[in-house]
């Protein structure tokens, strides 16, 4: 992975969505942001915990599963306040 305090969060990014291992598929299969900042917190704070686990970003030509999606919310270079008291990833 990338190292979070290279990475740039104001680069566009590419979320896309899968079927979660054959299960039901994710709230989006696939959605374009400005920023790569907004489509973590995207993830993180919108979507279920389901949909997140399916989910990867794509920021020039980087791919991140929802693992290193979370460490990317978690960095201290994050750029966007965080909601206060969403729980951590799990998995």
């Amino acid at each position: 992975m990338m190292d979070a305090r290279s990475f740039d969060f104001m680069e566009p990014a590419e979320l896309y969505g899968g079927s979660n291992r054959g299960k039901r598929p994710t709230a989006i299969t696939y959605r374009r942001f400005d920023a790569a900042a907004e489509a973590i917190r995207f993830v993180v704070e919108e979507l279920s915990d389901a949909s997140r686990r399916a989910c990867i970003l794509e920021v020039d030509e980087s791919r991140f599963n929802h693992l290193e999606i979370r460490k990317l919310y978690d960095s201290r270079n994050y750029p966007f306040p965080r909601r206060i008291g969403k729980d951590k990833d799990a998995t």
